[in-house]
């Protein structure tokens, strides 16, 4: 297989400033020493004011990897382990500061909701200055026009100028053309969390059918169900450093287990935004209840009821549901369930509150479990979605009643049955 993309040795430093505290001053003190910095900065821009601190902040530390045509590579990492910078590093919105980059081919990304965009032209002519950005030219572009505009759903919109464009509307395009200008290397980070569940899987599929036609993938995302069905290698980064290099599935095992801090069956999310993917924070905490409701613990045996509680702060805004997700050590999403599909549930949640999500008779079998939670609107899609945003252990039980058990390899679930002989 021809490699596309060889990094070596590359690291990116950024200089951070920092002003010294001085202690009280007036607003007329304040405002003559603001235009004294002003006028130093434009005769030495290199320098330093005596009361500026300058740091060096290393986002990225001696990074090596190769990636071959038609690879699949999943991008993992907590937030600001350096995930985007070395995204911007492949699709040469930055440079490194040491090292260097080989790319093989044209690279589409789609790194943050409206990159690439002017914002007061329309989506039509966005359209035609992106493909030309990528080297297409307009006959090129004008016959995957219509495919595009039918992928993204914003025909009634085309000729509007994008800045009106909600963010969902933003990504829709952005995505769409991106994936049908036929790159060689496709770049999507994880700003797909912005747009709604159906949209989510279209994209996922498009990803799908430009990998099987040898194009390559690098997706950053916090699902790792999604990792795990689209990517074939997986990258993990910590701190600045590439941590495993190898197989998506052995890459998610190794993120779980070194990311399993969450095992004390409560996560406080009020002033923690990890894990977090969405524009409006409203999820304060997620729980797992004991049998009396009173405390937090860590873990369940199969068959008991499982209660989650959700609590949240919510302003200005109406929500319509909470959605549960609970995925396995593989990033296997197993089943789902929310306040939509309990037909006795039918309140909006707004101000400071709590959900309890009850589930009798919990079936799933021995092994790790982690839970993904969101919060949104039907119109709008998840407003506050928090992947893993729990961990918590099933333990093994007698749920059949026989002694006997599920064995690993034998499924996820527990299900009574009843035989006969007839």
């Amino acid at each position: 297989m021809t490699t596309v993309i060889k990094a070596e040795n590359i690291s990116k430093q950024y200089k951070i400033s920092h002003q010294k505290s001085e202690g009280y001053k007036t607003l007329s003190d304040s405002l003559s020493n603001f235009g004294e910095r002003i006028i130093n900065r434009i005769k030495h821009p290199l320098s330093t004011t005596p009361n500026e601190e300058i740091e060096t902040f290393e986002a990225l530390k001696d990074i090596n990897f190769e990636i071959k045509q038609g690879d699949r590579i999943g991008i993992i990492g907590r937030n600001g382990a350096g995930k985007s910078t070395l995204l911007k590093l492949l699709s040469r919105i930055t440079a490194p500061s040491t090292g260097t980059i080989g790319i093989k081919g044209r690279v589409a990304s789609l790194l943050e909701v409206g990159t690439g965009f002017h914002p007061e032209l329309t989506g039509r002519e966005n359209i035609f200055l992106n493909g030309a950005i990528l080297g297409m030219s307009k006959r090129d572009i004008g016959a995957k026009f219509d495919e595009i505009v039918s992928f993204a759903e914003v025909m009634k919109f085309l000729d509007t100028p994008v800045k009106r464009y909600s963010s969902g509307m933003y990504v829709r395009l952005a995505f769409a053309i991106a994936a049908h200008m036929e790159p060689d290397i496709l770049i999507v980070d994880e700003v797909l969390a912005v747009g709604d569940v159906a949209f989510q899987r279209k994209c996922l599929g498009s990803m799908q059918n430009n990998a099987t036609q040898g194009r390559t993938i690098i997706f950053v995302s916090h699902q790792m169900s999604a990792i795990n069905n689209l990517c074939n290698r997986g990258l993990v980064l910590s701190d600045g450093r590439v941590r495993h290099n190898s197989s998506a599935s052995s890459a998610i095992d190794f993120y779980l287990s070194q990311n399993s801090e969450n095992r004390e069956g409560f996560s406080d999310f009020s002033n923690n935004n990890t894990y977090r993917t969405g524009n409006t924070p409203l999820i304060t905490s997620v729980g797992l209840l004991d049998k009396k409701r009173k405390a937090y613990r860590s873990w369940i045996k199969t068959g008991e009821t499982l209660d989650i509680e959700i609590r949240y702060l919510i302003h200005d805004i109406y929500v319509d549901y909470c959605f549960l997700a609970f995925s396995n050590t593989a990033g296997e999403r197993v089943f789902s369930c929310g306040t939509h599909l309990d037909r006795g549930f039918n309140k909006k949640l707004q101000g400071t509150g709590k959900l309890i999500c009850s589930i009798p008779n919990f079936p799933l079998v021995d092994g790790e479990y982690t839970l993904d939670v969101s919060l949104g609107t039907k119109a709008r899609g998840n407003l506050d979605h928090i992947s893993r945003a729990l961990s918590f252990r099933v333990e093994l039980s007698n749920y059949f009643q026989t002694g006997q058990v599920i064995l690993p390899g034998q499924g996820h679930f527990a299900v009574n049955s009843h035989w006969s002989l007839v």
